[in-house]
């Protein structure tokens, strides 16, 4: 489809982690369309992400709800595309604050669901989560398994899933839902486990580590998720669920050691703290069926980490603005809890 000129392409919460990577991602590959990035520019969402496209013709920035019907029916007709990023995602504040969870993740899938129907858009891309399966001993999730979610936020993610497909086989309206593993990157709020752990290690503050630091997450590299996606819209079946996933899992204590040798810090910067409520040991998905449509992951692990370090390095002032910002919070979530989820 991307392959199509002159596409219209709706990016919900563009200005956010991975809706900005993304952004910056098909702009680089396919210029010649036109972006339009609504965002609300909550907590997580960040003009800075996006500072660099001010002047790019091809991309258009609309500071904006998708809870507000209105709004989003103005902005969607003529749109061929929407990949839905948006969305409340940390799962500690989840546990404090679910009811704006339940606002974003499912109303607001809902009402632009509505506005995709209505205004016959060509395909919808529902951004979803491997959080969704909830936790797996052994084995992997497939995209047939059961979702078993166990937090707020996963729970209002899988409802929304549910919802996308309905539209789908109810209103037949062209639906595919990707489902991702935890990434990392440029641009990660500084209240996610990596980034979170890189800037206080750079500043020399605690590290708190969730419980035995043993719990196991597959880490994606944020380029790769974007790649996946870009081939998903190109040759991905309407109707179907794909799993995006590298196999790179690491325990949080391994990954705290790794970032912490990177930047030449002593262990005794970690700190373990009372584990999380209902914090799920591991999620682990397959990637077979994104394989076969030609998909792999191009960065490993360690060498994703060690980027990841060193744009925080270079970008020290994008994330201590951000700290500074969040203050109050970063200082409940480090003294109680460590984030483990995605961005």
């Amino acid at each position: 489809m991307l392959k199509q000129n002159r596409l219209k392409i709706l990016v919900t919460g563009g200005a956010g982690f991975i809706g900005s990577n993304f952004i910056h991602s098909l702009l680089a590959h396919y210029p010649e369309h036109s972006i339009i990035n609504l965002d609300k520019l909550t907590y997580a969402g960040n003009i800075d992400n996006i500072a660099d496209l001010q002047d790019n013709k091809h991309h258009t920035f609309i500071m904006g709800d998708i809870c507000d019907k209105s709004l989003v029916n103005a902005v969607i007709p003529g749109t061929d595309l929407i990949v839905h990023f948006a969305a409340e995602t940390h799962v500690d504040r989840s546990i404090h604050e679910a009811g704006e969870f339940l606002q974003t993740d499912i109303i607001g899938t809902f009402i632009l669901l509505e506005a995709a129907k209505k205004h016959k858009v060509k395909l919808f891309i529902q951004i979803s989560t491997d959080e969704v399966y909830g936790s797996i001993e052994k084995g992997f999730c497939t995209e047939n398994s059961p979702l078993m979610p166990s937090n707020p936020y996963s729970a209002s993610k899988a409802a929304a899933d549910r919802l996308a497909y309905s539209y789908y086989k109810t209103y037949q309206l062209p639906v595919i839902i990707t489902r991702c593993s935890n990434n990392y990157g440029p641009y990660q709020h500084p209240e996610k486990l990596i980034p979170l752990f890189v800037t206080n290690a750079i500043e020399d503050k605690p590290l708190p580590l969730y419980g035995d630091g043993l719990n196991i997450r597959d880490w994606i590299y944020v380029e790769d998720h974007c790649t996946a996606l870009e081939l998903i819209i190109n040759k991905g079946d309407v109707g179907e669920v794909y799993n995006i996933a590298t196999h790179h899992f690491r325990t949080n204590i391994e990954v705290t050691k790794i970032i912490l040798k990177y930047l030449h810090k002593h262990e005794t910067l970690i700190t373990y703290v009372k584990d999380r409520p209902g914090h799920d040991r591991k999620y682990s998905i397959t990637n077979s069926k994104l394989k076969k449509l030609g998909w792999k992951p191009l960065t490993t692990f360690r060498n994703g980490v060690q980027k990841t370090v060193q744009w925080f390095i270079d970008h020290e002032a994008w994330w201590k603005k951000i700290k500074h910002q969040n203050a109050e919070f970063i200082k409940f979530h480090a003294t109680h809890y460590q984030s483990l989820e995605k961005g």
